[in-house]
């Protein structure tokens, strides 16, 4: 049966996350990108490929000894702690168990970081100069007076925009403002959706400026020492974006590396638009810098906002405890929200009451519903799940279109559209339901009832395939009651 998903050899494909900060506890909005990366993995994994998916956390810089103090904890007893919050979001959302979950502060990643720096300088692409500049703590970024409002970053209000005045290493961002075009001109699908492809061009074709990259140990020792230069440690940027090739083996393993970097099917990086910057032109450059190949997609979602369109962050306040909702609606529940509700490339709103909405409308009233009503004919009337049937739908007009549109959006990224279509075909199957009536019909018209039951089955069997990628526990239990014909028992989604 098809999968929903280009059908590929066994090719290997990587897709990594961002690593989240660690100065605070899980909040829904990273919740999403995991989400939405476990999906792409999973269709991935069910089309035959050697899927390696990374995430983890991003542990060194001024956040992080600012958040450990205020705990009155060492650093490293503070990112020990919190690490383990993110690795426990892991299996509350359903990702794959296999997933790898890599911590900056993990020694083989240490030694990773400080070999690119080396080759990178080796290169000529790293040199030290004094400066002075205004930086976000929150962003951990250089800002300019054109990205100030009011004299502080508009993505963290609440906090003081900082003046570093010191003697630091710059990364020599702007030797590679033509060759990122090129990059650009030739992988047009780079950046994902297009418009945030526009966005970044632009900027680089504004002009580019050497960034720092590192600051000395003195005064934020809390971070990757330089190679041969203790007085200094590595910016928190420099250091974390390594992990995308850490994660794979670089520099030691170059048969992994290989395999998933260069000959890989697809290196797909999830990421907020507020990386855009770092992850399609920074990450890029540096890549070049080092003589490596640049990723393949870079795939940037919208943010998560709460009430009012505010973007829901730790350092506003206003955010969202995915742990919670799963204890009350169940893993699923939260991935169908992501998945079915959010728009994967616009800002989307997250407040408990349009879940709940969604929650109800969607699983308990729409796709748990149908489940039990289709195998409570089944199952009182005798009827098994007919693979002949089965195999005729699966090959029909309308199923044509579902896996079309189904393809289509897991091929683009666009997990909103690849999921309607599921929900679409739920829809079109309750439609059959309510015009021919199979439950009555069996009192009149056994044959053409039984028929009905047995195309509803076949349907069922397929909307739990194609949800494999998107609600994995839930399609588990509908392909095996479809298979085993019982009934469930208990609705697979209580109404709130």
């Amino acid at each position: 049966m098809k999968q929903g998903i280009k059908e590929e050899m066994k090719k290997p494909f990587y897709i990594t996350t961002t690593l989240p900060y660690v100065n605070a506890d899980p909040h829904v909005g990273f919740a999403v990108e995991l989400v939405r990366a476990d999906a792409i993995a999973r269709a991935k994994k069910l089309a035959g490929c050697d899927v390696f998916f990374n995430t983890g956390t991003d542990e060194h810089g001024a956040k992080i000894e600012k958040s450990a103090a205020s705990e009155g904890l060492s650093p490293q007893e503070y990112v020990n702690k919190k690490s383990e919050r993110y690795r426990d979001l892991l299996p509350a959302l359903g990702i794959l168990s296999e997933t790898n979950f890599i911590r900056t502060t993990d020694t083989h990643h240490v030694a990773s970081a400080q070999e690119f720096w080396r080759t990178v300088q080796k290169n000529g692409f790293i040199y030290k100069k004094d400066y002075s500049i205004k930086y976000c703590v929150g962003c951990e970024l250089e800002k300019t007076d054109s990205e100030l409002v009011d004299g502080r970053c508009p993505l963290h209000p609440n906090q003081d925009i900082e003046i570093i005045k010191e003697e630091n290493y710059f990364f020599k961002f702007s030797a590679f403002q033509d060759k990122l075009l090129a990059l650009y001109a030739s992988n047009p699908t780079l950046v994902v959706p297009d418009f945030r492809g526009n966005e970044i061009r632009a900027f680089v074709e504004r002009g580019l400026e050497d960034f720092s990259i590192s600051r000395l140990s003195s005064k934020m020792s809390w971070g990757i020492p330089v190679p041969d230069d203790p007085s200094q440690v590595m910016y928190v940027w420099f250091d974390a974006l390594v992990d995308y090739i850490s994660a794979i083996g670089w520099p030691d393993d170059q048969k992994k590396f290989k395999k998933f970097w260069q000959e890989s099917g697809g290196v797909v990086q999830y990421c907020g638009k507020d990386n855009l910057r770092q992850q399609s032109a920074m990450w890029q450059a540096m890549l070049m810098a080092a003589g490596l190949p640049p990723s393949q997609t870079i795939v940037i979602d919208g943010f998560v906002t709460g009430d009012g369109g505010i973007k829901m962050s730790k350092s506003l306040g206003n955010t969202v405890d995915p742990f919670a909702l799963v204890k009350e609606y169940g893993t699923d529940a939260l991935r169908y929200y992501v998945l079915r509700e959010l728009s994967p490339f616009e800002d989307s709103p997250f407040t408990p009451e349009k879940f709940k909405d969604a929650y109800n409308a969607g699983l308990a009233n729409g796709l748990g519903n149908l489940v039990s009503r289709v195998m409570k004919m089944a199952t009182a009337n005798g009827i098994s799940f007919d693979e002949k049937i089965a195999k005729a739908f699966v090959t029909s007009d309308e199923m044509d279109k579902i896996y079309k549109e189904h393809t289509t959006g897991l091929d683009s990224y666009d997990l909103q559209r690849a999921s309607k279509a599921v929900w679409d075909l739920i829809a079109s199957t309750d439609k059959i339901i309510q015009e021919r009536e199979p439950f009555k019909k069996i009192k009149t018209d056994k044959a053409a009832a039984l028929k009905d039951i047995q195309e509803l089955l076949a349907r069922l069997d397929v909307i739990g395939t194609m949800l494999q990628p998107f609600l994995p526990q839930t399609a588990e239990k509908i392909i095996a009651l479809v298979k085993e014909n019982k009934m469930p028992e208990s609705p697979l989604f209580m109404r709130k």
